[in-house]
């Protein structure tokens, strides 16, 4: 997995979590609020998973599966949190899914969406980025190891 790619990535998809609604054309006052507090946490983490897969890399290790699998959900909830989330427009609280079908049902359904799917973007980043940090470690060395001459350890009882 590239570093580099996941770092942008992660950032692009913390604008679209911030400010995602302004190119559809309802965007709102609620983006300055998205922005500070969604969008630059976003981009730090997907950041600094970027940087510990960089590390992963650099030891001359692999991205341990659970690392990709877990960013790649973190990611595909984040696509979804902004295709959810409101923003104050026209005096009520409008989506992009909201705005494409045009029903008051829709735009509810969407403000309940969007919580669950910011928590889960922002939780699989951080288990994505617990992941990366273990694919960096050198394994621990087994109790029956002897650190000196490859010879086993006596057993305790003998």
């Amino acid at each position: 997995m590239n570093s580099r790619g996941v770092g942008v990535i992660g950032v692009v998809l913390a604008l679209w979590m911030a400010l995602g609604r302004w190119p559809f054309g309802i965007g709102g006052s609620l983006s300055w609020w998205y922005v500070p507090t969604i969008g630059l946490f976003f981009a730090a983490l997907q950041l600094w998973l970027a940087q510990r897969i960089a590390v992963t890399r650099a030891r001359g290790k692999r991205t341990g599966r659970s690392t990709t699998v877990s960013l790649v959900l973190a990611w595909v909830s984040a696509i979804g949190f902004g295709l959810t989330v409101p923003d104050l427009s026209g005096g009520e609280l409008v989506s992009i899914l909201s705005l494409a079908s045009g029903s008051s049902f829709s735009a509810e359904m969407s403000i309940a969406l969007c919580n669950p799917l910011g928590i889960i973007a922002f939780a699989l980043t951080i288990v994505a980025l617990a992941f990366a940090y273990a694919d960096a470690r050198d394994p621990r060395p087994e109790e029956d190891e002897s650190a000196d001459d490859g010879e086993m350890v006596p057993h305790p009882l003998a």
